[in-house]
């Protein structure tokens, strides 16, 4: 994959860059994996706005993943990638022997054809799912169940990897994406490789347009409201806003909002780095 820099024909064009996306072989999802996803607008069953920001957005079908990859032993082959408008990374149709198929999140160099397996005693290639008890020290791993049998939980989207960095009786102890250290049980399972589509970070949508078609409405800053609407409101001219807060309060910016007696404490060996 590579990113490309758009002619500035109109003025939306003059600052986009988007993915070639040479890695998707078609655009017809599996019909027996798709089904109806509806949108609420940011409106609860009372028709009342609950969440702001939200509306619009072309119409979508929603991909049933399969994050469990509990089909062991038997063996899988790639027969298409695909884009998903429900998440950042390319999703993979893989079909068994016994003749069923299913979604899985595409790790990079993954190739339709190539085989893939799930299970005990298996090699640790690309888009194959192990347990961590039996995945060897350094590898990049993503889908990584919190709970054993769970399904995959960690690192899902584009691009984005832990690392098994030791083990210690039962647990794994992995860096995941965002810094922090952390303990998982060994009995988990986890799919190697790094999740596809890792240059989405680097792409610039070039217009407000384009984020109207994913369902964002435009988003108020908190110094340009009144008092009445958020406590960084207010004043005369330009006025900076105070100290940076939520629109309950809730100060920003370093103010840590995990719980103290969070029972997963314990299983976290350094916190994430600023």
């Amino acid at each position: 994959m590579a990113l490309k820099k758009i002619n500035p024909t109109t003025p939306g064009q003059r600052f986009k860059v988007v993915n070639e996306s040479t890695d998707i072989t078609t655009n017809i999802p599996e019909k027996s994996l798709i089904v109806k996803l509806s949108k609420t607008g940011g409106r609860n069953n009372s028709g009342r706005r609950t969440m702001r920001y939200i509306g619009g957005g072309h119409k979508r079908q929603y991909r049933i993943i399969d994050f469990k990859r509990n089909k062991f032993d038997i063996p899988g082959i790639v027969k298409t990638i695909e884009y998903d408008p429900n998440r950042t990374a390319r999703i993979a149709l893989i079909n068994y022997a016994d003749g069923e198929k299913r979604y899985i999140i595409a790790p990079n160099g993954l190739k339709v054809g190539q085989q893939i397996f799930a299970g005990k005693s298996i090699q640790p290639e690309i888009g194959n799912t192990l347990y961590l008890s039996e995945i060897p020290l350094g590898t990049f791993v993503h889908n990584i169940e919190l709970r054993p049998g769970q399904g995959g939980k960690i690192a899902r989207g584009a691009g984005t990897y832990a690392q098994l960095s030791s083990r210690d009786g039962r647990y794994a102890i992995l860096k995941l994406p965002s810094g922090e250290i952390r303990m998982i049980l060994i009995t988990c399972m986890a799919t190697i490789g790094t999740v596809s589509n890792s240059d989405h970070s680097l792409e610039v949508s070039g217009k407000a347009g384009r984020s109207r078609w994913q369902g964002r409405r435009p988003r108020t800053r908190a110094v340009v409201m009144n008092p009445v609407d958020h406590p960084m409101g207010g004043g005369e001219g330009r006025a900076s806003g105070g100290h940076p807060r939520s629109r309950k309060g809730l100060p920003s910016k370093g103010f840590k909002t995990r719980a103290k007696k969070n029972v997963s404490n314990k299983y976290i060996v350094e916190r994430r780095k600023k």
